[in-house]
Parts: C-alpha cells; structure tokens; sequence
C-alpha cells in the first residue's frame, strides 16, 4: 500500500483549479472563445422554441402553409448554426489542451529528475505513474468539457429560465421550485465525492505501484511460485478500488436521480396548469409550446449538473495530487533552506588540500527521529590525488551511505566534503557530477541500447575504451552489438554483464574522482582478475573511493579505511592493518558478522 498520500488542505474545488491557471493562460484565447462560441450554440437551441411560438400562432392556427415550412426552414438553420457552432467549440479546444497537458507532463517529469534521492526512497513509483497518465488525462478531460459547460450551462439555464419567465411568470416559478433542493443536493454531492475521487485515484496509483513490481519482479514470483499470493494481494487491491467506484457510483446515481425527477416533476406540473390556463383562455397555445419546449431544452443543461460537478472533483483531485509532487523541494532549494536552519555554511579550506576530504562529516536521514544516532558520525578522512581508497566493514556499518555523499545524492547533515579543496555544496549539482563519477553495487540497466547505457550523452570515441576496462568486450558479440537494447532493467543479460556495463559507464568520461560501491561482486574470479588488471591503469589517473568486501578488490587500493559503526576506526594499508586490526583481520578472513541494513 501506499505510503505517499498527503493530507490536503479543505480546499474548495474551485480555489485547487485555480492553481492550473498558469498552464491554462498561453491557450487563454482560444479557451475563451471556445467558450463564447458554446454559449451562443447554446442560445442559438433556446431560439428554436419561440420559432415553435411563432409558427403555433401564426401559420398552423392561420393554416398557412407556406409560414409553416418557412418556419420549417428557421428551425433546420438554427440547427444547423448549433451543430456548427458546437464543432467550432471542439477544434478550438483539441490543440491547446493537448498542448496544455504535455507540458504539465513534461513539467512534471523534469521536477522529478530535480527531487532528491530520499523524495523517491519516500514515494511508489506507481503513485508517481498515475499522477503523469491517469491524473494529467483527467485534467484535460475536465479542460475540454466540464470547465466550459460549467459556464455554458449556466449561462443557459439562467437565460432559458428568464424566457420562460417572460412568457408566463406563473408557469415559471412552478419550473424554479426544484431549484433549492436541487442546490442542496449539489452541495454534499460535492463534499462526498471529493473524498471517495481522492481515495480512487491513490488506490489507482496503489494498484498501479502492484503491477509495476510485480512485472520488475517476474523472475523472483515465479522462483518461489508465488504468483498465487500476488494475484490475491493484486485482487484485493483491485477488489478495494471497485468498492470504491461503485461508491463513487451510488452518489453520481443519487444525484443524477434528484436532479432528473424533480425537474421532470415541475415540467409534469407546468403542463397540466399551462393546459388549464389555455382551456381557459389566459394562455395561447403557442406560448405553452415554446414555454415546454424552453423547459425541455433545459433539461439537458440541468441533468448534465451530476457528471459534470463529478468531473469536476475528480479533476480537483487530481490537481491535488499532481502539485503534491510539484511542490516538494527540488534538491538545490532543499539544501539552501536547510543552509538557514542551521546547516554549514560552505567551508573554505586551506589551498593545498587537494583529493576527496571528509571533514567533521555527520549524516543521519531526514526522516530518523531527531533523538536518533547518526548513520555516519565525524567522518574525517583524505583522499590524496591519485590515490585510490577501499572503504571495508561490516553490513550496516555505513558503507553506501558515506559513498552516497559524494555526488549529494543525500546531503551531509554536519560538516564538509570537498573536491581539490572546494567544498561540493559550493558547487552546482551539474558540475559535482561531472567531476564525480559513481558506479553502484546493483547496476541500473535502462530500456535502450548498450551504448546509449554506457554512454549516457557522452562521447562515443570513449565506448571501446570504457567497455574494455570494464571487461565488457561480450557487447560486442550480441545480436546488434553495442546497438543491442538491452530490455527493462537490464535483465536480458546476467549480473556480471549488468554490472561491467555499470562499471563502463563510470569510467567513460575519465572522471577526476571515482567513487565505486563494490563494483566487482557479481564477478567471477578470473573476470574479476582482469578487471581489476584494467582498472590499475584508470585508478593511476583519478581519485577513487572503493567500498570493498573481498581482499581482491582491497587490493585494488593504496590504502583502506575502516568503518565501524558509522565511524573511521583505522586507516592504512591492506598489509598494515591485517598485522595491527583485529576487526579487519577478521572481515578479510572471510568470517565477518553481517548485520541487517547497509544504508
């Protein structure tokens, strides 16, 4: 289930539509005049009846023929500049409201590339999913029909009533007496339904967040044949969401039934008093047929109040929805508000400190409790230029975290790290990155081919080389070569393959500083070997940062650093600290403790 449903403010749908205005105002033009367009083809229908009016009264009780088709022909042009006009209204609207959500889509995309690491630890990827598909296509559903109609309607229903009312005052009251209760329907209509669309549409991502995984996870539910238990799970998420829609359902019925029977009742009255009152002499029977047929094209406006009040909500929803991720902080603001809460300012360091420093470092995530031990605490080390590191301890100890604050892809919570002696929150994010390269323990393999993977946007004279330090010759074998797509995630090929990809990627650019989160573990030894034999010459000309678990890869390094307990409790060489560490001495043989997490 998910976990990323934020509580919203009691907002009215109106004042949360209002947030669209922004994306909406480059098509305002042609919204406008879409909308101006639909309200004349509306009052263009609201003619027809006093056309009826004047053909009753006039030609049919005079018996002139030639009135009547004269009136005839009024009746098919007014239907003919309604239908016109209402095709006007539909290619007004079609290009920009496309336009408006591709670029609410686009925005949207673009936001999460800003958001930082622990925003996506936080949210489901299938929450996230609905949001840019389910929900932008509900925007722009509401855009093109409800938004407009909303108006239209009004506008019709206002000036159908005021017609009616100029023909017989008696006749329309009796038509306005539904008004009130109809009103009051509206009203909870609208507050129960805002909440039964909100609930939908998270059990939408819900359900879309099940899918997902389990297409991701497709060889480890079939490995344990446990496809059984998530058809169950995936029903009684399913099963939730139906109770929900028919919820949804049973209102829209309830208010479609108040708002179509008591019309239909005042209609039914206004015709039996209307007969009397011609019988009687007090009204032309023409005027009674303008004054039905007025009431009868109103009841679509009216009838139409349900759905479109229930799109409208479901669009308010899913306003809400999408500027919850909207809203949250892109990671450069993240930390320069975090800078006026008490967080470091950027430290200048002496001008000879070159290499990759740790200094006085402290992290602890940001949704640990306050009271908490920090994950990392007073992390001091350097990293000489040119010299490369291993980093080794025990399975929790805070290996991967303190390797993920090189690049910020989580923020120091006290403290400094810096590059050839500029702190990296100095920096901007794009040039960090440049100078950093990271290649992770569980290699990410994207639908696209080989060398788009290994390349991502960089040179392709670097292809031959990286692959070849990464032993990852074996690209050029498969059916297209390196043009090969790969599949999702990568899992067309086996771990080793991923991981040597991932390991090309890093060294593509030739990177200043390399941080490497145990890239050789999916290896086998002789693979390994040569790895490591190609990798010499890469760590000869960069600053790397190594975690490392096996003496192979220690051996990789200059020195190693040892981390216990989100502390560096020792640093030397392999050699060094095998004779004087006896918690080293007892990791490198093989025997280690493992423990439960290695955030």
């Amino acid at each position: 289930m998910s976990t990323t449903r934020a509580t919203t403010k009691d907002r009215s749908a109106a004042t949360t539509l209002l947030r669209l205005w922004p994306y909406v105002r480059p098509a305002r033009a042609r919204l406008f005049t879409a909308a101006f367009v639909a309200i004349l083809a509306s009052c263009t229908g609201l003619v027809i009846p006093l056309v009826l009016k004047w053909m009753v009264d006039g030609p049919v009780a005079d018996g002139d023929t030639a009135g009547v088709w004269l009136g005839a022909l009024y009746l098919l042009l007014l239907g003919f500049a309604e239908a016109l006009l209402f095709g006007l209204r539909r290619w007004l609207v079609a290009r920009p409201l496309s336009h408006v959500e591709a670029e609410m889509r686009a925005g949207l995309y673009r936001h999460l590339q800003r958001l930082p690491v622990a925003f996506h630890d936080r949210w489901a990827s299938g929450q996230l999913l609905s949001r840019a598909t389910t929900d932008l296509m509900l925007l722009r559903m509401f855009l093109a029909f409800p938004l407009t109609f909303l108006l239209v309607n009004s506008v019709t229903i206002t000036v159908g009533v005021i017609i009616m009312l100029i023909q017989d005052w008696t006749l329309g009251l009796v038509i306005l007496g539904p008004a009130i209760p109809v009103v009051i329907t509206c009203m909870v209509f609208e507050k129960r339904y805002h909440r039964v669309a909100r609930l939908a549409q998270d059990q939408v991502g819900d359900l879309t967040t099940v899918v997902e995984e389990s297409v991701l996870g497709i060889r480890i539910i079939k490995g344990f044949g446990r496809h059984r238990s998530q058809a169950r799970a995936f029903r009684e998420l399913s099963g939730k969401l139906r109770g929900t829609e028919l919820r949804k359902a049973g209102l829209l019925a309830t208010i479609w039934g108040v708002i179509t029977t008591l019309p239909e009742v005042a209609i039914g009255a206004a015709l039996v008093l209307g007969c009397v009152q011609v019988a009687d002499g007090e009204l032309s029977a023409g005027t009674l047929v303008a004054f039905l047929s007025t009431a009868l094209a109103l009841r679509w406006p009216v009838e139409s109040i349900g759905f479109l009040l229930a799109m409208t909500q479901e669009a308010a929803t899913a306003t809400e929805r999408y500027f919850e991720v909207i809203n949250e902080v892109p990671e450069e603001e993240a930390y320069s508000r975090g800078a006026g809460n008490g967080a470091p300012s950027p430290h200048e360091p002496a001008a000879d400190e070159q290499g990759l420093r740790f200094r006085n470092v402290r992290f602890r995530y940001p949704d640990a409790p306050e009271d908490s031990p920090p994950i990392l605490d007073l992390i001091d080390l350097h990293i000489r230029p040119g010299e490369s590191m291993a980093l080794v301890g025990t399975t929790g100890s805070g290996k991967t975290t303190l390797t993920a604050l090189v690049p910020r892809l989580h923020e120091v919570t006290s403290g400094h790290i810096t590059l050839d002696g500029e702190d990296i929150t100095a920096m901007s994010r794009e040039e960090l990155r440049s100078r950093v390269a990271v290649a992770f323990e569980e290699p990410t393999l994207f639908s696209a081919s080989v060398k788009d993977n290994v390349l991502l946007g960089m040179d392709e004279e670097e292809l031959d080389r990286a692959l070849s330090v990464a032993q990852a010759d074996f690209a050029h074998a498969l059916p297209h070569g390196t043009d090969t797509q790969v599949g999702e995630q990568g899992l067309s090929l086996s771990g080793g393959q991923r991981q040597r990809l991932a390991l090309a990627r890093a060294v593509v650019g030739k990177p200043r500083f390399l941080v490497l989160d145990d890239p050789l573990s999916a290896l086998d030894v002789h693979t390994e070997a040569a790895v490591e034999a190609a990798l010499r010459d890469v760590l000869a000309d960069t600053t790397a940062l190594i975690v490392a678990h096996r003496p192979s890869t220690v051996l990789l390094a200059d020195r190693v650093a040892l981390l216990s307990d989100g502390r560096i409790t020792a640093v030397g060489t392999h050699h060094e600290l095998l004779r004087t560490n006896a918690e080293y001495a007892h990791l490198m043989s093989g025997t280690g403790e493992a423990k439960d997490d290695d955030r």
